[in-house]
């Protein structure tokens, strides 16, 4: 390759050529590889490096490759290999020796470090916002049933009736601390690598604060070595990518299980179903499925990138070209996902019905029993086992809880009252959880307010 020295006797042969290429993949990067060029000449000019001329020609002819690529009128070589060197071919084609001056000072090795910075910067802003519609999504389920009740589920069996309100908003939480984690995930990409060259700086008098005030960034980075060489940055960014994926295949299983004939309290709209090729009755939540699956694949890109920097010795080594497929991958698959989820969230149709009728179980607020108990001064664990002496007793006569008379009641629970005849009315065992974090009607709709100006 002629464009970085005359080290070589012989050409690349085509098939590494092949192998080494990342225009593929990388060409994605042209804006911020121009916008970091863009600001790094600006910089050599204020110090006198390059002259002032070549810095506005390189500028002009920047904006102008930007120009060819967005229009598609830009060829791609994988003789060139990347994006970085595809531009800076262009820049010497268009200028001849004035363009090669854009490389002064910087490494392909620092270069890549800006770019991907860049890049993941403006990711991460995205993305950020794409979770916010999704949390207005699931708070506007939760705002449209603020009564609806369903039960709750520990180990998949039924525990204690809660709002449906309040099983949305749990996403909501989570999808929160996802945004937080990318936030915070953005202070540690949002440091500037430039000027690290490859490894050890550079001998010319750059101004690395200049650049960096120009880009935007918080700061420079103060290890060359590091700089060039690391990716945790990129390795936290697929971390909270994969543990978002987590959250919405969790609630993808709660709504495959909801769509299910067993349970039927939601039902997906048809645009984000599929049906059968044999069986013309099915409609499958295959969205939700297919989540599932992909949450999969973004924890292969974590593992990826945890692989592939596990036994690098400082500083760069080629491995880390492979960074951008896995991070790639992992921002598409859940910009993908952010994509399609909201609006199927606000089209899905409860049946509170269903909900209503499969909460309306007796045994569902046992717990509420035992608690009485404990008004009553009776120690928790001896409550807890005279009402489940008292569950066992109605399952040996083929009662429901709320079938017995109080003496029947009293002979596992003798502290019993005719009040304890009416605490199996699911509606009141609701509102009774009037608790901070609860699922109390109250505290639901408390909850709700707070997420709607939050997310307003």
């Amino acid at each position: 390759m002629a464009l970085w020295g005359g080290r070589f006797s012989s050409a690349t042969r085509d098939e590494v050529a092949l192998y080494s290429e990342s225009i593929s993949f990388d060409k994605r990067l042209y804006r911020h590889d121009i916008e970091g060029s863009k600001a790094h000449v600006k910089m050599l000019a204020a110090r006198g490096i390059i002259p002032q001329a070549t810095c506005d020609a390189i500028r002009a002819e920047l904006d102008n490759i930007r120009r060819r690529i967005e229009a598609g009128d830009f060829t791609y070589d994988i003789a060139l290999e990347d994006i970085h060197m595809h531009i800076e071919s262009a820049l010497i084609e268009a200028l001849g020796s004035e363009g090669a001056r854009v490389h002064s000072a910087r490494s392909r090795n620092d270069q890549v470090a800006l770019d991907i910075r860049l890049y993941l910067r403006e990711e991460i802003d995205f993305l950020i916002g794409e979770i916010r519609h999704f949390q207005r999504a699931l708070v506007g389920q939760a705002a449209a049933n603020p009564e609806v009740i369903l039960p709750g589920f520990t180990h998949l069996q039924h525990a204690q009736v809660v709002c449906f309100a309040h099983h949305m908003l749990a996403y909501v939480e989570m999808l929160d601390r996802d945004a937080e984690r990318l936030a915070d995930c953005r202070r540690r990409v949002n440091v500037m690598p430039l000027g690290s060259g490859a490894l050890a700086g550079s001998t010319l008098p750059i101004d690395r604060e200049m650049v960096c005030r120009e880009l935007g960034f918080d700061r420079v980075t103060r290890n060359s070595m590091d700089a060039v060489a690391d990716r945790d940055f990129a390795i936290e960014l697929v971390n909270a990518l994969a543990i978002f994926a987590m959250h919405t295949s969790r609630l993808s299983e709660d709504l495959i299980l909801w769509c299910s004939q067993e349970f039927g309290f939601v039902e997906l709209d048809d645009a984000f179903c599929t049906g059968s090729s044999l069986m013309p009755q099915k409609k499958n939540p295959d969205v939700c499925e297919l989540t599932r699956g992909k949450t999969a694949r973004v924890y292969g890109d974590l593992t990826a990138l945890l692989t592939m920097c596990k036994g690098l010795p400082l500083t760069y080594n080629r491995d880390l070209q492979e960074d951008k497929v896995a991070i790639f991958d992992a921002l598409d698959t859940v910009k993908m996902i952010l994509k399609v989820y909201p609006p199927m969230i606000e089209t899905m149709r409860i049946r509170p019905e269903a909900m209503r009728a499969a909460a309306s179980d007796p045994a569902l607020m046992a717990t509420d029993l035992a608690e009485k108990l404990v008004e009553l001064k009776v120690p928790f664990r001896t409550a807890h086992h005279r009402v489940g002496s008292f569950v066992k007793y109605c399952r040996e006569r083929g009662k429901r809880l709320d079938e017995v008379t109080l003496e029947e009641m009293r002979e596992t629970i003798p502290e019993a009252t005719p009040e304890f005849l009416t605490l199996f009315d699911p509606v009141k065992s609701v509102a009774k959880r009037d608790v901070t974090g609860g699922t109390g009607y109250h505290q639901v709709a408390q909850q709700i307010e707070y997420w709607k100006n939050l997310l307003a």
